[in-house]
């Protein structure tokens, strides 16, 4: 086991003020500051003191300007400033997200089908931004999201991410529970399609209250999760309220072979959006700058074919406006926003108009105007009958309605209080804690906290567990309280023994 670092010391930032701790990670720490002015709230990634050598330096300037092109992005956290503390520890001051992250809330409620869809769209939209710029995350997961005070996912975490010229590594610090076969194997490699089975792996465990292949009752430790990833087929979700098309578009996400995944986060966010018009809900808006869609970009499978990624426009409210540029196009065709007249100037390949196109009659506009909305309605019935394939019922008859999604857990789950630790003489730890609220079928959830990954879990049924010698440093526990009925604490209690 690794050990596990104390929390440093915050350092002494001119105009600002420190409030308290916030998180440990395996390269930094993050403390909650008061800026002075503008006087607003903000979270500061501090690195550790033993990481202060070449690479880890050079880690955190790559991390800031990484953060620093895509923190524009809404569903990207903000970046505000980046330097060099008094005592020599690098700092990142970025935009504190004050609700609940993914990891907290993933494992504790029983999150809807109609959220798991809005927040995959804007994180899909999140890696799209950030592989147009070259980027890759390489460590996508719930942990890694974080939720902004307007309730948007914002992606965080870049300390491991690469460019487009250091591709083809592995990635230091990744997550096993969300990391592709691609990257778990003795010659690790990947490219945008890794980013993409980390993206569905993590709307998978929005929906199924766990790691994909956690299962319940079994070790689920690196090794097994590495196994079963590799060679174990997805398991369903097990929720009667997620359409079969969305477990589709998560399976193809999830393909172990990435020549089978989807080629860009744009295509998962679309197909994302098709459930989404199925369902009858509310189309969730794809957050892209579309500057990296009209440059070729070349693809990094091992026949590195030239590609082109074309422009979508947003079917919305101004549906009609923008322009479609074809791949091999020597046409523009504006289109004009349908409730006005309709112009359409057609221009020969040396880009001049030809005679008497804009003395179109009325009659022509019109109908022009009419066929662009028979289209737009065509296609719209066309995408909906091929996504929506109702099973047959009793009889052979279909259904019309997927089930409703579950009523809001209307309860929380209390953290385990009093949790010590105490060193036994043969080196092992026992902890002991309290149930604050005991209910009947009451268990619990724990797992030793490391560096790397989330811990393995097991489940106890006494509020007491003992950890094996094997560690002459301090030992830090994790321990959730989990209901009869599936929900755990929503801030799992931590604590740690010398």
């Amino acid at each position: 086991m690794t050990e596990l670092h104390r929390p440093r010391t915050p350092p002494d930032l001119p105009g600002y003020s420190v409030v308290r701790l916030i998180g440990l990670g395996g390269f930094a720490d993050v403390f909650l500051y008061r800026q002075h002015l503008p006087a607003r709230d903000v979270a500061v990634k501090v690195l550790l003191e033993p990481t202060l050598d070449d690479e880890a330096r050079q880690r955190f300037a790559t991390e800031a300007n990484l953060m620093a092109q895509l923190s524009h992005h809404p569903a990207i956290v903000t970046v505000y400033h980046a330097a060099f503390a008094d005592d020599g520890r690098p700092f990142l001051v970025m935009e504190y997200c004050s609700r609940p992250g993914l990891a907290e809330r993933y494992r504790s409620e029983r999150m809807s089908v109609a959220e798991s869809l809005r927040i995959g769209v804007r994180l899909a939209s999140a890696v799209q931004t950030a592989h147009e710029a070259g980027i890759l995350h390489r460590d996508i997961k719930p942990a890694n999201v974080l939720t902004t005070d307007f309730g948007w996912p914002a992606l965080t975490d870049f300390g491991i991410a690469a460019t487009g010229r250091q591709r083809g590594g592995a990635a230091v610090g990744m997550s096993i529970p969300w990391a592709p076969p691609e990257l778990l194997g003795p010659h690790p490699g990947g490219d945008e399609r890794s980013d993409i089975y980390s993206l569905g792996a993590t709307i998978y465990s929005l929906l199924a209250g766990r790691s994909p292949f956690e299962v319940a009752g079994l070790p689920n430790g690196a090794g097994e999760l590495v196994s079963r990833i590799e060679r174990m087929p997805l398991p369903a979700i097990g929720r009667p309220d997620v359409p079969g098309e969305l477990a589709e578009v998560l399976g193809r996400a999830m393909a172990k072979s990435s020549a089978r995944r989807f080629d860009t986060a744009l295509a998962v966010a679309r197909s994302l959006q098709q459930i989404e018009a199925v369902l009858g809900l509310p189309a969730t808006a794809v957050d892209i700058s579309g500057r990296g869609l009209t440059v070729e970009r070349r693809s990094t499978s091992l026949d590195a074919a030239a590609t082109r990624l074309r422009p979508v426009r947003d079917v919305g409210p101004a549906a009609g406006q923008g322009r479609f540029f074809g791949e091999d196009a020597t046409r523009v065709r504006p289109i004009l926003d349908l409730g006005g007249a309709v112009e359409v100037v057609e221009q020969d390949g040396d880009g001049t108009e030809e005679p008497g196109r804009q003395e179109r009659s009325t009659a022509r506009r019109v109908l022009a105007a009419g066929l662009a909305v028979l289209a737009v309605v065509l296609t719209a019935v066309v995408v909906a009958a091929v996504l929506y394939r109702p099973a047959p019922g009793p009889g052979g008859s279909t259904a019309t309605d997927f089930p409703a999604p579950p009523a809001t857990v209307d309860a929380v789950v209390p953290a385990p209080q009093a949790l010590a630790g105490v060193r036994q003489p043969d080196g092992s730890v026992v902890f002991t804690w309290t149930n604050p609220a005991p209910a009947a079928g009451d268990s619990y959830l724990w797992g030793v906290l490391s560096l790397t990954g989330e811990p393995s879990m097991a489940r106890v049924d006494a509020t007491r567990i003992v950890v094996p010698s094997g560690s002459s440093g301090q030992v830090c526990v994790q321990v959730a309280v989990v209901r009869a009925d599936g929900r755990s604490s929503t801030r799992p209690a931590q604590g740690c023994a010398p």
